[in-house]
């Protein structure tokens, strides 16, 4: 059954045989919802739209200006059409009013003999009333097959298919990943020309040919949900079938957010117990076959990504950065897996490559990552990079995640390590922060250096930066001075304060040696206090 019955399909009913349309054609198709006489000429208080009216034209007789009054009335209140008996009080239709009604596609419809308006009131309403009845059966009925459709379907696309076959309309579905998906599908001139009407219907001028409503889920928005026709307007039969409808996609989404949520929960609690060491290389393997079968790693370690702060990050942001970094190392020859641990993302690699390229594969995917920012961070600040020893047992997962880790805190503590991303290219900052662990550095670095740190405290001498160009230089006084941006003679009495502060031995190789990792070691322990410090302030 349709939804609607339009002033065309009023023509078939009886005493509408001796008729002609003589104006608005193009507006057959208007809706009507209920019939109603009219002969005054003061009407457009008294209808609520898309009624068609039936009129003797008593009420103006052969005054045109006055029957001109009465029609742009009609128009106005959104009638549906104008039926005249012509020849009792009205014997002519001036071409202004034609014109007007073509222009608005309005339907003038004559009756060219006398008909009994009582009768034809009657049969109309009836008919009226009987296709409501109709409709809250068939929207039952709906219901119904769109519950026991709910039982069974894998894909939102069933429903989307079940709203446009039952309402032969166009259905079109806008995500709130701004995904947009049209049922049935459209050319693309058709997609830009059907998103013109919706944009037009929801900021400029609503339309009665659209209808929208929101698919809500938990409390937010997932998703729109629209119908929209080019040759009619949408009825109250509609609206109810698309609330019915964004009731049914709710629940379908919401089940299966609940269905991936429980798998994802299951899937996180699995993979922190790998990164705990909780299972065997069997296990894992096992694990590994049934989530991705067709791949055969031939080594894996672990990625940390800090995003801080964490909490500026959506989910959609969130699940955005997760795609867009599997898309890019996917490419690069990884498989991954990602977990969600307070301020950081986890991501397990497993190589399917020659192992022998990991790292340079690693390091362009992250040249890549990293390049466009505006996708990734969104104003926020850059992501930080931990990549933990390559493993080539699986069991050995979490001696990765324990380096990776111990790469972000060395990351954070030394600013000239930013860039090092690699466990392996710390080098002697691994062993200080081990020391670190087991040690009172600070007394060691102060049996060395203490007398140039009291002199820089004191004078600003800047002694301590000297040494550390000088030796970098490889005890090259014409590369330290152009280093530092100093004359030679202001770098000599440097260097002189520096043999007596230190010894004039303080370049000798093993004295060298000593003083350059004590000048590493304290530039830790001072990173380290300026990261505490920072964390005490922000709390």
């Amino acid at each position: 059954m349709k939804s609607y019955i339009s002033v065309k399909d009023l023509l078939q009913r009886k005493h509408f045989e001796n008729i002609e349309v003589v104006a608005g054609h193009d507006g057959l198709a208007r809706i009507v919802k209920w019939v109603h006489v009219v002969d005054v000429t003061k009407i457009r208080n008294l209808l609520n739209g898309d009624e068609l009216i039936l009129s003797t034209g008593l009420a103006w007789k052969e005054d045109k200006v006055l029957f001109l009054s009465v029609v742009e009335q009609l128009i106005e209140s959104q009638a549906a059409g104008l039926c005249i008996e012509i020849g009792t009080y009205t014997s002519f239709l001036p071409q202004e009013i034609i014109d007007l009604a073509n222009e608005h596609h309005f339907p003038i419809i004559l009756f060219k003999q006398e008909v009994p308006f009582v009768e034809i009131t009657q049969d109309i309403h009836t008919l009226l009333i009987n296709h409501q009845y109709q409709m809250i059966s068939d929207l039952e009925g709906y219901s119904q097959a769109l519950n026991k459709k709910l039982l069974t379907i894998e894909d939102h696309n069933e429903i989307l298919t079940f709203i446009h076959q039952y309402l032969n309309i166009q259905v079109v579905t806008i995500f709130g990943n701004h995904e947009i998906q049209f049922t049935p599908k459209v050319s693309e001139k058709e997609k830009d020309e059907l998103l013109n009407i919706i944009d037009n219907h929801a900021l400029a001028s609503p339309s009665p040919s659209v209808a929208s409503m929101p698919i809500q889920l938990l409390g937010d928005s997932k998703a729109e949900l629209i119908i929209l026709s080019r040759d009619r307007q949408i009825t109250d039969f509609d609206q109810l079938i698309l609330d019915r409808s964004a009731t049914a996609l709710a629940q379908f989404l919401l089940r299966k957010h609940y269905v991936e949520e429980k798998r994802h929960a299951e899937e996180t609690e699995w993979l922190m117990s790998w990164l705990e060491g909780e299972y065997s290389e069997e296990s894992i393997q096992e694990f590994l076959a049934y989530h991705t079968p067709a791949v055969k790693p031939k080594g894996a370690f672990v990625c940390l990504c800090r995003l801080d702060p964490f909490e500026h990050y959506s989910n959609v942001d969130l699940t955005y950065f997760k795609l867009y970094t599997r898309t890019i190392f996917e490419q690069q020859g990884f498989t991954l897996f990602s977990i969600e641990k307070r301020d950081y993302l986890i991501f397990i690699f497993l190589n399917k490559r020659n192992t022998g390229t990991w790292k340079q594969r690693m390091k362009e995917g992250i040249q890549k990552l990293l390049q466009n920012e505006t996708k990734i961070a969104k104003n926020k600040s850059r992501p930080v990079l931990g990549i933990g020893k390559y493993v080539e047992e699986l069991k050995n997962i979490p001696f990765s995640y324990q380096t990776a880790m111990e790469t972000i805190r060395i990351q954070k503590r030394c600013s000239q390590h930013e860039g090092s991303y690699f466990y392996d290219d710390l080098h002697i900052f691994r062993l200080i922060s081990h020391l670190h662990k087991h040690l009172d550095l600070k007394e060691i670095i102060d049996e060395y250096l203490e007398p140039v740190i009291n002199y820089d405290q004191k004078y600003n001498g800047k002694l301590m930066e000297t040494l550390k160009t000088y030796l970098a230089c490889n005890g090259s006084k014409q590369e330290t001075a152009k280093r530092l941006y100093v004359v030679r003679q202001t770098l000599y009495h440097r260097i002189e304060k520096l043999e007596k502060l230190l010894g004039k031995d303080f370049m000798n190789h093993e004295k060298r040696l000593a003083i350059e990792f004590m000048l590493h070691s304290y530039e830790f322990l001072l990173s380290s206090k300026q990261v505490k410090g920072a964390e005490q302030e922000s709390l």
